[in-house]
């Protein structure tokens, strides 16, 4: 394990050394955060990026699997989205920083020839979610019997994907890298926010005390993967549904935190 930061050039010549590929998942993400720190973002995910890249530029062999976001598409009205759509309207620092990180990695990819894969994930969740995305932030409150803060009027939605399916996806990237691609990997089904607040209470067994407030800058109306394209190359195929994929959510985060313990 090497910890540092990858705006290092030093760190990242330690990290890459002697590799056949490179996985790079290392970013700050988090659309709110982004609009906040759009400076930070831009600097971690963008040159933090392009620094790991030219610690192997001279070595096309090595293959590389950039993880992107499905926060590229921005507002785009048509679903589900298609790699084929226009990413050229971003709404978050966050989305820009990913986007702005494919471009460099399909500069590099015609520079100096890498196996590049670009993959954007929609709305991961499982063990070991941040605490402060949605579904472990949600789970915490309806556990402690507190408001759970809801954005908008619960419609918005979302295409959860399940982080099993996500890692089979990117494995599937990384041992088929060739050339210069983009994928989604997402669940392709979608679910309301004020479904998923239904969802969660019912396998914590417990009411939602929800409060409305507006909707904050950034957010996006919906999102929905259309993922036929890493279904042909990569024989992608989501397999977790949320219903189950929360009840394994449920019994780890219980097994984590303890029956009583709420932190």
């Amino acid at each position: 394990l090497i910890e540092g930061d990858i705006r290092d050039p030093e760190v990242c010549a330690r990290a890459t050394r002697g590799v056949d590929g490179i996985i790079h998942m290392a970013a700050l993400a988090g659309v709110r955060p982004s609009i906040a720190e759009p400076e930070r973002y831009m600097d971690v995910n963008v040159t933090g990026t392009q620094r790991l890249l030219d610690a192997i530029r001279e070595r096309p062999e090595v293959r590389f699997v950039f993880a992107s976001s499905s926060s590229v598409y921005g507002g785009n009205e048509k679903v589900p989205f298609s790699e084929a759509d226009p990413v050229d309207h971003p709404i978050s620092p966050y989305a820009a920083s990913k986007k702005a990180g494919e471009l460099v990695c399909y500069t590099f990819h015609h520079l100096y020839g890498h196996p590049m894969t670009c993959l954007r994930f929609f709305t991961v969740y499982g063990p070991g979610q941040r605490p402060e995305m949605a579904i472990h932030l949600f789970s915490r409150k309806i556990e402690a019997g507190e408001e759970i803060p809801m954005f908008g009027d619960g419609l918005t939605s979302r295409d959860y994907t399940y982080v099993d399916d996500i890692v089979d996806g990117v494995v599937a990237a990384y041992e088929q890298a060739d050339g210069y691609h983009v994928y989604n990997l997402g669940g392709s089904k979608t679910t309301t926010l004020a479904e998923l607040i239904d969802e969660i209470a019912r396998v914590f067994g417990k009411p939602a005390n929800v409060r409305r407030l507006p909707m904050q800058p950034g957010d996006v109306e919906r999102t929905w993967a259309d993922v036929s394209r890493a279904h042909a190359d990569l024989g992608y195929q989501p397999r977790i549904e949320v219903s189950e994929g929360l009840e394994r959510f449920a019994a780890w985060y219980r097994e984590e935190h303890g029956a009583g313990r709420l932190e």
